[in-house]
């Protein structure tokens, strides 16, 4: 039982560093230097052991995903957790999630903009739906007679269109916090 045990261990231990490696790599270089070979290299194993815990890049993209969705919940929830009022935690939540979009692209690029196995929906994974629950919890004070999920996407689709065309060069820079007091007024409203 204990050998068992440490070779789950070590398992759990490599499979976390083989994400976390490739969110680093990432980060600092850019998706296109992230692949097994590199990763391989970088963490000192075989490639034939990154691919007995993933079966190609798109599964480790998957993998970082995941834990990024994850982050951004917490962060969300955090930030909502900290006001009294449903509007100042829909504007604390909006820039929590403009901040973490900027902070960490290669991690949003992976969670948002490219190809990965993960659906929303009631049976996604749990950290995606920690994610829409906070989400859900911002705007359902101002969902008025609609139709709370729909207009958390339409809310969140929103956010994820102002963080992508910023960090893109796409939108005038300096206007973040404008931007987002707009989409403020615009949900208080409906």
């Amino acid at each position: 039982m204990g050998i068992q045990s440490r070779r789950e261990r070590e398992r759990a231990e490599r499979h976390r560093l083989i994400i976390e490696t490739a969110r680093e790599l990432a980060e600092t270089e850019g998706w296109d230097a992230v692949t097994v070979r590199r990763l391989a290299d970088r963490i000192e194993y075989s490639q034939p052991v990154l691919y007995s815990h993933f079966a190609d890049k798109n599964a480790i993209v998957t993998a970082v995903a995941e834990d990024g969705i994850g982050e951004l919940a917490a962060a969300m929830g955090r930030a909502r957790a900290a006001c009294s009022t449903p509007s100042t935690a829909l504007a604390a939540v909006a820039g929590a999630y403009s901040d973490f979009a900027a902070e960490k692209p290669a991690l949003y690029d992976a969670m948002f903009a490219m190809t990965t196995d993960l659906k929303f929906g009631p049976d996604a994974p749990q950290p995606l739906r920690d994610a829409f629950a906070e989400l859900v919890a911002v705007f359902a004070p101002f969902a008025g007679g609609d139709d709370v999920e729909t207009l958390t996407e339409t809310g969140w689709s929103v956010l994820h269109g102002l963080a992508t065309l910023e960090r893109g060069g796409r939108l005038r820079p300096g206007l973040r916090e404008q931007r987002l007091a707009i989409l403020r007024r615009w949900i208080e409203r409906t």
